[in-house]
């Protein structure tokens, strides 16, 4: 198993519009085969950084996923709108394996 974890910077005007994002991909995610852990939006501190956390059984099953995910309606329409309104400057991705379970 494997974790993406995705760093956006946001425009913090506009950060309504990244919860709304957040929230469409929380049904279009878990649809396309992800485990979804979840969106975090700013909300003390930075007003531009948000994350998108999610697990996923290891990069081949990513690729058949971000397939799904791009043929998926909502998938579609979501990244027309972030494309439509801008709200998201960059996003960065990395991909890390947990190391210190079990936890005690």
């Amino acid at each position: 198993m494997i974790t993406c974890f995705i760093r956006y910077e946001i425009d913090s005007f506009r950060s309504a519009y990244f919860e709304q994002y957040a929230r469409n991909w929380g049904q279009a995610i878990p649809r396309c085969g992800a485990d979804l852990i979840g969106y975090f939006a700013p909300h003390e501190g930075s007003s531009t950084v948000a994350y998108g956390v999610y697990n996923i059984e290891n990069l081949a099953a990513y690729e058949t996923y971000r397939a799904r995910l791009a043929a998926d309606p909502l998938g579609r329409e979501n990244y027309d709108f972030a494309q439509r309104e801008k709200f998201i400057l960059r996003e960065d991705r990395i991909f890390l394996k947990l190391v210190s379970a079990p936890h005690g």
